[in-house]
């Protein structure tokens, strides 16, 4: 564990460093480490008794063995941590208000920074639901999205196996800590999960059991890390309400399947349309809502593409509405499949920056995804 990292989980557990505290002092010092290496002189007059506090708390090490039994615990399970102040953070999740200062993390991090699309709904679904949640994870995990949820019974269980089925990235945010799985009948799903390349994601210390408050908290990083939240089914007092509504505060795109009036199970998607949430029936319909906030995620150069002999291209009436990034990787695809390793071979993009330029050209029909393959239409 570098220092930095050291750092960040011992200010979890001293006394009276609270969030706020954290916050205040990271305006400052953009880093765990410089809170306790720097002289509290560095700082603000005002801040200087916090950090003699802190720093003689630190030296005294009474957080040693707390912090021990964490490691150890992260040991067995190939569990790992990020701070806020870690460029591994996510950055839409760093973004939002209240975003944990700390997160547990099992598998692939580089899915935190890929698209992501939440899938939540009810414990208690109907057939439909299942078939709707599974179906709808798939279609968009072969789009090229992330499938992020709770690792709940119901819905959430389904959509993560729906991204599996499709042989995609998905992300299980957990109300418990990162080496306990809840529910136990999802042991296998999570191992699945990670055995994939996907991840497993927690604010809760290693060892934390599942408590009732936990899941709401739990909620809003499901949300912070989605560009939109999709509800299958939710009944008027559901927890995918809450999930619908940090969304709303984070200014997610929220999207809900309508159902029958019958349907006690369909009544809470009712009310979040009513409030503003699209209404979706397709699919599809999802992914041409999200286009501007996956070209929003990055805010790309204007860059123009030479040729060898130092002419630049006419580009094609489709290729006008290209950004430059977009347009070189497109001139780096064939037209036979291709892996995204092999895209990364040159070191062009991130995995990051390729997911989301993947996406961007398949929704403009020039580029098709089967299964994980990538060729350039036209």
């Amino acid at each position: 564990m570098d220092k930095e990292c050291h750092y960040a989980l011992v200010s979890q557990h001293l006394e009276n460093f609270t969030a706020k505290y954290q916050r205040q002092l990271l305006e400052y010092s953009n880093s765990y480490r410089t809170i306790f290496e720097r002289p509290p002189s560095d700082y603000p007059e005002q801040l200087w008794p916090l950090l003699e506090n802190l720093q003689d708390q630190y030296h005294h090490q009474t957080w040693r063995d707390c912090l021990e039994s964490i490691e150890e615990r992260l040991e067995n399970c190939c569990g790992s941590i990020i701070p806020i102040t870690s460029d591994d953070y996510p950055s839409l999740l760093k973004q939002t208000v209240g975003a944990p200062l700390l997160l547990y993390v099992r598998g692939n991090i580089e899915n935190l920074h890929l698209p992501q699309i939440a899938i939540v709904g009810s414990r208690r679904m109907t057939r439909g639901g299942e078939t709707n949640a599974f179906e709808w994870s798939k279609f968009l995990s072969n789009g090229g999205f992330v499938i992020t949820s709770g690792l709940a019974q119901g819905v959430d269980g389904i959509a993560h196996s729906g991204a599996l089925a499709a042989m995609g990235k998905t992300i299980a945010v957990m109300g418990t800590g990162i080496d306990t799985i809840y529910p136990r009948a999802h042991r296998r799903l999570a191992d699945n999960i990670i055995d994939q390349g996907g991840t497993l994601i927690t604010e809760f210390d290693p060892g934390t059991p599942p408590l009732p408050t936990h899941f709401p908290k739990r909620n809003r990083i499901i949300s912070g890390l989605s560009l939109g939240v999709l509800v299958v089914e939710a009944a008027l007092r559901s927890g995918s309400l809450i999930t619908a509504r940090c969304a709303l505060e984070q200014n997610r795109e929220v999207f809900a399947i309508p159902g029958s009036i019958h349907n006690p199970q369909s009544r809470g998607c009712h009310q979040i349309i009513k409030q503003g949430a699209h209404l979706v029936e397709r699919a599809e319909d999802i992914i041409q809502e999200l286009q501007g906030a996956l070209a929003g995620l990055a805010v790309l150069p204007e860059q123009s593409i030479v040729t060898e002999l130092g002419e630049t291209p006419s580009p094609s009436d489709e290729e006008k509405d290209l950004l430059a990034d977009e347009l070189k990787l497109l001139s780096m695809l064939g037209f036979e499949p291709v892996d995204m390793d092999s895209l990364t071979i040159d070191g062009l993009f991130s995995v990051a920056e390729l997911s989301r330029l993947l996406v961007s050209l398949e929704l403009k029909g020039l580029v098709e995804n089967n299964s994980g393959f990538y060729q350039r239409l036209s």
